[in-house]
């Protein structure tokens, strides 16, 4: 996953990491959602020291059965949706991508038939 130039300029934090939870790539709006913790300098460090032992537990969980998690939080009046899903090279995990994305407080939901 070398060219993510799609991504760097999207509205939606997008944070990749490989196997050993090495991060690779933060666009724009996830170095600034982690600006505290280093923002861009985090790239090629472990994203494992900015966990609790439940969320490394989760992490190993999604990577050793190419799971899929997904959930809403609500942090200073800011809700987001958090989206973790593995990325695959010629069918095998290599490692896991982060899309977070502020949304409404309140928001419509459609059931489609």
């Amino acid at each position: 996953m070398n060219n993510f130039d799609w991504a760097n300029e999207l509205n939606v934090a997008v944070t990749v990491c490989d196997l050993n939870g090495i991060v690779l790539y933060m666009n724009e709006k996830s170095a600034k959602t982690f600006s505290k913790d280093g923002g861009k300098n985090l790239i090629g460090k472990s994203l494992m020291g900015c966990h609790s032992e439940k969320s490394k537990a989760k992490i190993s969980e999604l990577m050793g059965d190419a799971s899929t998690n997904a959930y809403t939080i609500e942090k200073n009046g800011i809700k987001k949706m958090i989206y973790q899903t593995p990325w695959f090279v010629a069918g095998k995990i290599e490692g896991l991508v982060e899309f977070s994305m502020e949304i409404p407080l309140e928001m419509a939901h459609f059931k489609r038939e």
